[in-house]
């Protein structure tokens, strides 16, 4: 592509050039289909470069692209040049020439512009609507994304269907469509319940059930806490060298990511402890485009001139511990754009009775026994409630032959007992109670 320094922005950063009225190279999106179908035009190395700008969302630096996918700056700018130059000779298209500089090969390609410093690299390359538009429209699944030696992604995952998700979250087939169903209607979903109650477990499973596969590609999580920023999730100045640099935030590049899907298949934001974020403040603009309503809708972002959108195709899962009383009440604002599902102890579930049955443990079945009385004097505690009950994920993971005594003595001397005391830090007399109905299935 061979920037160098050769390439004026006469508008100022942030406009493309060159415009159309600058330059066009008049190749229309049909043309792109037939010339991308020509391997003598698009030989691999070209098609696999079009594969990892759209994986990034139709624009990124050489850097960008070598530090992520692998091969190094040359491959792409050479490699650009070399494609722009077949292209050319198939179509007999303008090219783009400086005085005293020769011929501008990468704008048949791609517009470009100087980076603001919000990217790694010093120029930004984004396809043209019309390559875009073709590229979108042909098959590229056996194009290689990353280099050798680099994790492959080329769209072959384990299935991955309702039953399954039965099958590892203890929860009755009625509640999953219920759960299903308010994801893909509101969009925005957030978890609720104790510690214990599988809720990070069921997100991330909950998401595969509805893409139908595994594909962690199309997933990305993050963990909120009280200094997590709007400079973190979306975009801001971090300190780099003696200076400060724009960086772009995860949720602004996974956007990017959702929204040049040529499928546009579902992609899933997981959040953990989300109300233990200050949401105003991280999200800012994006309170408004995350609704689903206004999915699609575009704002000017504020850190730079860019209209920015959240896609149609992401979702987004929160988690909430509900027992944690040293976190504040989630947003007001937020409420009405999250929907809210409640996590509650699988021990009544089928499919965990029938694990508890596989491990063939007695102290086990005692030890449920106990932790449902348990619970049920804690849904009755004023102070309590159901968001405080013990859940059923401390008694999982385990196989045939597993569940040994010592295993469930550390559930419950260093799970399910500090929980107790944290919950009746004031009522001695109640801890030591439910420490000898607890401890006591061990003496039987």
């Amino acid at each position: 592509m061979g920037h160098g320094g050769d390439v004026p922005v006469p508008k100022g950063v942030g406009a493309w050039f060159p415009s159309t009225d600058e330059y066009d190279p008049g190749i229309t999106p049909a043309r792109w289909v037939e010339l991308v179908g020509d391997s003598t035009v698009f030989n691999e190395q070209s098609l696999q470069i079009m594969k990892r700008f759209l994986d990034m969302g139709g624009s990124a630096t050489c850097k960008q692209l070598a530090d992520k996918y692998g091969e190094t700056n040359q491959f792409y700018n050479g490699g650009s040049q070399g494609l722009a130059k077949r292209v050319q000779s198939a179509t007999g298209c303008p090219v783009m020439t400086n005085e005293g500089e020769g011929t501008r090969w990468w704008p048949i390609l791609y517009v470009g512009r100087d980076a603001d410093g919000s990217t790694e690299g010093s120029y930004v390359w984004k396809l043209r609507d019309e390559l875009v538009e073709a590229l979108e429209s042909v098959d590229l699944s056996g194009v290689r994304l990353y280099a050798d030696g680099g994790p492959e992604k080329t769209g072959t995952f384990e299935p991955y269907a309702k039953a399954d998700f039965l099958h590892e979250v203890y929860m009755s087939e009625e509640r999953y469509g219920r759960l299903r169903g308010v994801l893909l209607n509101k969009k925005n979903l957030i978890l609720q319940g104790a510690p214990g109650v599988g809720k990070t477990f069921c997100a991330r499973r909950l998401a595969w059930s509805v893409m139908g596969e595994k594909d962690d590609d199309r997933i990305e999580m993050v963990q909120f806490h009280q200094n997590y920023t709007y400079e973190d999730f979306i975009m801001g100045y971090k300190p780099e060298g003696e200076g400060f640099r724009l960086k772009e935030g995860v949720f602004y590049r996974f956007c990017k990511r959702a929204a040049a899907d040529p499928g546009r298949r579902p992609y899933f934001f997981i959040i953990d402890e989300i109300n233990r974020g200050n949401l105003s403040k991280i999200l800012g603009e994006l309170m408004m485009l995350i609704e689903k309503d206004y999915r699609g809708t575009e704002l000017m972002l504020a850190y730079r001139e860019e209209r920015f959108s959240v896609p149609e195709n992401l979702y987004i899962i929160g988690m909430m511990n509900t027992a944690d009383r040293s976190i504040a009440l989630i947003d007001h604002a937020l409420r009405r754009r999250f929907a809210f599902f409640e996590m509650r102890p699988g021990f009544d579930s089928e499919v965990f009775q029938e694990y508890q049955e596989s491990l063939g443990s007695e102290t086990l079945d005692l030890l449920v026994g106990q932790i449902q009385a348990l619970n049920s004097v804690i849904r009755h505690d004023p102070a309590l409630g159901k968001g405080f009950e013990i859940g059923h994920s401390h008694l999982c993971g385990r196989k045939p032959g597993e569940a040994d005594d010592d295993w469930l003595r550390e559930v419950v001397d260093f799970d399910i007992i500090p929980t107790l005391e944290e919950y009746w830090f004031d009522d001695e007399d109640r801890v030591a109670l439910w420490k000898g109905n607890l401890r006591g299935v061990f003496q039987q």
